[in-house]
């Protein structure tokens, strides 16, 4: 019997991660857990990040990745140990519904409570799946959570990642968490990291810029974030969409509906593949070794994809009128 898998010798090499792109090393249990400010700490698996609240009333943990599960339970263990506090954790804050984030919601028991925007609870209650029971506090618009003294206020500004993402200010910490939008020091992966709705996501950091803070925690990879991180990040997405233009206003179509005729798919095939290719080109070439896995052509060229059919649909940019 031969195997499918791939040795060593076929698969692609990258450029060396950029040594700003890494987080601390993690622990034994493969995490590691960190105060951000004060009583603010967060969690890391060098993958995924969640953050808790350690306050005289209860933990408050904010998000609950699978891939770190009951290391969460061993980071909260371990901070209460060192803080001489109790380790109870009473509320759960969804940041948006997806399973990645949330789909260990269920390792703290039912007695605890559970907030989140009311898009969430909807969305949860559709998925129906036990590891995300649906929030039972809920918002539209703002939330001001205080617990033992703290406060974090919870606010939605539309869709961006998902229907639900909100964002979630700690005033008294200087921090924002917003999930899924900046991968701190990194690219982000497929389709603006699987986003749904492209113009939110684009504008989401510049509502995050209008917040004061310091510090980031984005949902993503090994480390903190700083406002720098959205800078860059912000010019990355820019400069995708410069590019995408000019892609839009120098391929020509033509052939490829001339070479495959009736074949309508393929000569559509054909030229938003030339025209993502000639928009990805120098943003692959211009962030490697500044953003890590920026020469993963999969990554920009999918990035690059969505957001030239979001110039095409959402803008109307390269649309003709047949005449």
């Amino acid at each position: 019997m031969t195997s499918s898998s791939p040795s060593d010798n076929d698969l692609p090499d990258y450029a060396p991660v950029p040594e700003a792109a890494f987080g601390p090393a993690l622990n034994e249990q493969g995490y590691f857990v960190g105060r951000v400010e004060r009583n603010l700490f967060w969690v890391t698996d060098g993958t995924y990040q969640s953050a808790f609240l350690a306050t005289p009333d209860g933990v408050v943990l904010f998000d609950a990745p699978p891939t770190i599960g009951h290391n969460l339970r061993r980071a909260v263990d371990e901070v209460a140990a060192a803080e001489g506090i109790g380790n109870t954790v009473t509320h759960l804050v969804y940041s948006h519904h997806h399973a990645d984030h949330a789909g260990a919601a269920n390792l703290f028991g039912d007695n605890i409570v559970r907030i989140g925007h009311a898009e969430t609870r909807r969305l949860l209650l559709r998925d129906n799946d036990a590891t995300r029971p649906a929030p039972e506090v809920t918002f539209e618009d703002r939330y001001t959570l205080e617990v033992g003294g703290e406060r974090v206020e919870l606010a939605y500004h539309g869709p961006n990642h998902s229907p639900d993402n909100i964002y979630l200010h700690f005033p008294d910490h200087d921090t924002l968490m917003l999930i899924d939008i900046v991968n701190s020091g990194w690219v982000p992966i497929y389709n603006l990291n699987l986003s749904e709705d492209v113009p939110g996501y684009i504008g989401a950091p510049d509502l995050a810029m209008d917040y004061p803070w310091n510090h980031f925690i984005g949902g993503h990879l090994g480390r903190l974030g700083t406002r720098d991180d959205l800078v860059l990040h912000r010019q990355y997405i820019a400069d995708i969409v410069e590019s995408s233009h000019a892609a839009l206003a120098s391929v020509d179509p033509t052939p490829y509906f001339m070479k495959y005729g009736a074949n309508a798919w393929a000569g559509v095939g054909g030229y938003l593949d030339a025209v993502t290719a000639e928009a990805a080109a120098p943003i692959i070439a211009k962030y490697t070794g500044v953003l890590a896995a920026a020469d993963i052509p999969a990554f920009t060229t999918s990035t690059t994809f969505s957001i030239l059919q979001s110039i095409r649909l959402d803008l109307g940019t390269g649309s003709q009128v047949h005449p």
